[in-house]
């Protein structure tokens, strides 16, 4: 819910990436994380998880905001990790964000462990087919 004084999306989304540790790179992201300004998020993290990280970290020290949406990004990250063997990790969240965590169980999801590097490298080599 938005209180009745803030405007949703009053601070626009902004992402910046540091490759400082390429087996570990940091997605900063700032303002308003919401259903009309997370593509570029998403977009971001699926080029990210392409590369294989060992970890991909978000730093949400600057966010001010999230909806639904950006929840679901956190968990698409979560989910891909888990496909491609790359642990997901969260940093300066910011309190309001760990309260929101909590209570949805995302912060329990995202603190599981990756299943072991056999079965996530077999995955990749042959990724399950649908049937019928």
């Amino acid at each position: 819910m938005v209180p009745h004084w803030r405007k949703p999306e009053a601070a626009p989304l902004t992402l910046s990436v540091d490759l400082a540790e390429p087996r570990a790179p940091v997605i900063r992201v700032g303002g308003d994380l919401t259903f009309t300004t997370a593509a570029p998020l998403r977009e971001e993290v699926d080029r990210r998880l392409a590369e294989h990280p060992q970890v991909l970290v978000f730093d949400f020290a600057g966010l001010h905001f999230i909806d639904s949406t950006g929840l679901s990004m956190i968990v698409h990250a979560w989910r891909e990790g888990q496909r491609c063997g790359s642990t997901v990790r969260l940093r300066s969240t910011p309190r309001f964000l760990d309260s929101i965590l909590a209570l949805t169980g995302i912060a329990r999801l995202i603190t599981r462990p990756l299943p072991d590097a056999t079965s996530a490298a077999d995955r990749r080599l042959h990724p399950p087919t649908a049937s019928a």
